[in-house]
């Protein structure tokens, strides 16, 4: 058991070890440095927030985010450049008391911004979006593919 507490570093007298505020990379160059950022390594950092999936229906393409604790105002759903769907978003830093002191901050603030090139058969006039339970869903309907017609030919002799 001895070997466990110098592995995690000195914490006091307890023996209990906790999992979780343990820090593998303390003392390395780099520990923390993400987490203490601030303005465009932060912003960067919290772009991956928001996880989304991509489906195709035959009718449509279907994008699920999850966007949890964002009213629908804070998440905007824009088409640019004529086929690029662009989905973004801010989740805001909480307020802090003077008297409130933190035990740890796990959930992300800041930006997102997520892009997805659409198919020719996206029907862009026709996009529709749904906020419902922290989930995003944007629905992206598809033209419809006309088979050619197959015209019987005789054959004579």
């Amino acid at each position: 058991m001895s070997l466990i507490p110098s592995f995690f570093g000195n914490r006091g007298s307890s023996s209990i070890i906790d999992p979780f505020s343990w820090d593998p990379f303390e003392g390395f160059p780099f520990s923390g440095q993400l987490a203490n950022a601030s303005g465009p390594a932060r912003e960067v950092s919290s772009f991956a927030g928001a996880r989304i999936d991509w489906k195709e229906t035959p009718e449509a393409h279907v994008f699920k985010a999850d966007v949890p604790g964002l009213k629908k105002e804070e998440v905007k759903v824009e088409v640019e450049d004529g086929n690029i769907l662009q989905i973004s978003g801010e989740r805001s830093k909480e307020q802090e008391e003077k008297n409130d002191k933190w035990h740890r901050i796990e959930r992300s603030s800041g930006k997102f911004l997520r892009r997805f090139r659409l198919p020719e058969n996206s029907k862009l006039e026709e996009i529709k979006a749904n906020m419902e339970n922290g989930v995003l869903t944007v629905t992206v309907p598809k033209e419809e593919v006309k088979k050619p017609e197959a015209k019987a030919i005789d054959i004579s002799g």
